[in-house]
């Protein structure tokens, strides 16, 4: 490929990050008024995790398909299913029938977003020139993000959330097609391994049992739920012991002998497991508890989407200078002002500070995973890159998958609780009601303050969490960088006795 090619294809593969910009800002914005016209406030985590699961299963196992078929047809089923399926979704009459549409595109949405990072390391084996196109992706996901808060608010306001859905399709094809003509794909030696079939079962039940046993939490019985996740919890030790005979193993085990790998791994973890949580509920807030119309509640994320950008773009130059781990506790720091404001702020905060933390929020985002996705394939070996970039992304979702169980969980009992303690007054479909601002007018003018407090209750809650657990990424990071400063002494000291 020629560098124009080069470039051509580079820009239809960003097309895959404005559509998950697109998607996450857009869905998050609709939100509200989904689970009001499907009667499914009480299924809002449901509707987050069971993408995230269909993404979990499918992950590591299209990176292994491209290894067989190409990465090029790969990218292309990936990003065909997601869009079919987004069309699925907006078509949907109920709620059984949406979560079973966002759990297949879900399972799209896998291979279109990692798949792109895959391919990247193939035309970019220079890290430098890698770490800008990288930075590219998190700028067109910053782009589509800020356009999509708006324009998902004037569609939900104007026409129906419907619509927010069929957006994808005109941007997967044109991405197909350009894939298709421009793309020629570097000769590769195709693995003729048998296809670890056992292994691939087993990460599938595994995760999906594990999962859903997680999101049951709070719904559930506590027998069922301990059942579910201590099976699949054995399953994926099981998994771990039968991928050590396997010939082409799903996810090798070497993966988990690089130690700077797995820290790699864990900062993932946690950070996303934080931050998702933001983008989530802080609409919510916005409409719920503020008033705000769709269209201005979805702008509560631009901020965030500037400031990513910002911080993408810098993240690798700063690492160059500071090391990965100063820049990704600077990041952490980012994260911790932003759910700090969020936790400290009581019912009828301005507008002005939900747009404040975003902006902090957005800027740690961009820093950490920039330097954390570069770092993961420099880590690997390079037989590996492919597997373990696309691990990271598993991690990510498992992550945000069981922290919005989490999350769900949190603001179920609080509203739970805030209806049983008001004496029949206040119900779930009310509250349901209460998440669209389109709704508030039809319920009681004098109930309106307690039912925003019983809301307000559960979204705290959430945000407390989230700062807590971004305390423990922080506490984690600072320790591993003293370990290495004293290893780094220790060899000093070393050399000169030498």
């Amino acid at each position: 490929m020629n560098r124009k090619q080069t470039l051509i294809v580079t820009m239809a593969l960003l097309l895959s990050n404005a559509m998950a910009g697109l998607d996450g800002t857009i869905i998050n914005t609709a939100l509200p008024a989904i689970v009001s016209d499907l009667h499914a406030i009480q299924y809002m985590g449901w509707i987050v995790a069971v993408f995230l699961l269909g993404m979990a299963v499918a992950t590591p196992l299209w990176s292994k398909l491209g290894e067989r078929i190409g990465n090029k047809r790969t990218y292309q089923i990936a990003t065909l299913l997601f869009a079919a399926d987004s069309v699925f979704q907006a078509l949907s009459s109920n709620v059984l029938l949406f979560l079973i549409a966002r759990a297949i595109m879900g399972i799209g949405a896998g291979g279109m977003n990692t798949m792109p990072f895959i391919i990247f390391a193939d035309l970019y084996e220079d890290p430098q020139k890698r770490g800008k196109v990288i930075g590219y992706a998190t700028a067109s996901f910053s782009a589509a993000s800020i356009i999509g808060p708006l324009i998902g608010g004037w569609l939900v306001d104007f026409m129906s959330w419907h619509w927010v859905f069929y957006i994808n399709v005109p941007i997967a094809v044109i991405s197909i097609l350009v894939v298709q003509f421009f793309f020629k794909e570097p000769k590769k030696t195709v693995t003729k391994e048998r296809v670890d079939y056992l292994g691939a079962g087993i990460l599938i039940l595994g995760l999906v049992t594990l999962l859903t046993g997680i999101q049951m939490i709070g719904t559930g019985s506590a027998v069922l739920i301990a059942a579910l996740v201590l099976t699949g919890f054995i399953l994926m030790a099981l998994l771990f012991k039968v991928e050590e005979n396997a010939c082409d193993p799903i996810i090798p085990n070497r993966l988990f002998v690089n130690k700077a790998l797995v820290i790699d791994f864990l900062l993932f973890a946690i950070l996303w497991g934080a931050f998702v949580a933001f983008n989530i509920y802080v609409p919510m807030w916005a409409q719920g508890l503020l008033g705000l119309s769709a269209l201005i509640g979805g702008m509560t994320q631009i901020p965030g989407a500037v400031t990513n950008f910002a911080g993408s773009m810098l993240g690798p130059s700063m690492s160059s200078r500071m090391g990965k781990y100063c820049v990704i506790a600077i990041g952490t720091i980012a994260f911790l002002i932003s759910f700090g404001i969020m936790a400290l702020a009581g019912v009828g905060i301005p507008l002005w500070t939900l747009l404040l933390a975003g902006a902090f929020e957005g800027f740690g985002l961009g820093l950490c995973f920039n330097v954390l996705q570069i770092s993961v394939q420099e880590d690997a070996e390079k037989k590996d890159v492919p597997i373990a970039t696309s691990f990271a992304y598993l991690l990510r979702i498992l992550s945000q998958t069981f922290m919005s169980a989490i999350y769900g969980v949190i603001l179920n009992h609080a509203l739970v609780k805030g209806a049983a303690a008001s004496n029949s007054n206040i119900s779930i479909a009310m509250l349901n009601q209460l998440s669209d601002s389109k709704n508030t007018g039809s319920l009681p003018a004098d109930l309106l303050p307690m039912m925003k407090q019983i809301m307000y209750d559960g979204l705290h809650h959430i945000m407390l969490t989230a700062f807590i657990l971004l305390i423990v990424a922080l506490l984690f990071n600072l320790g591993i960088q003293q370990i290495m400063n004293q290893a780094v002494k220790k060899n000093k000291q070393t050399y000169v006795e030498v």
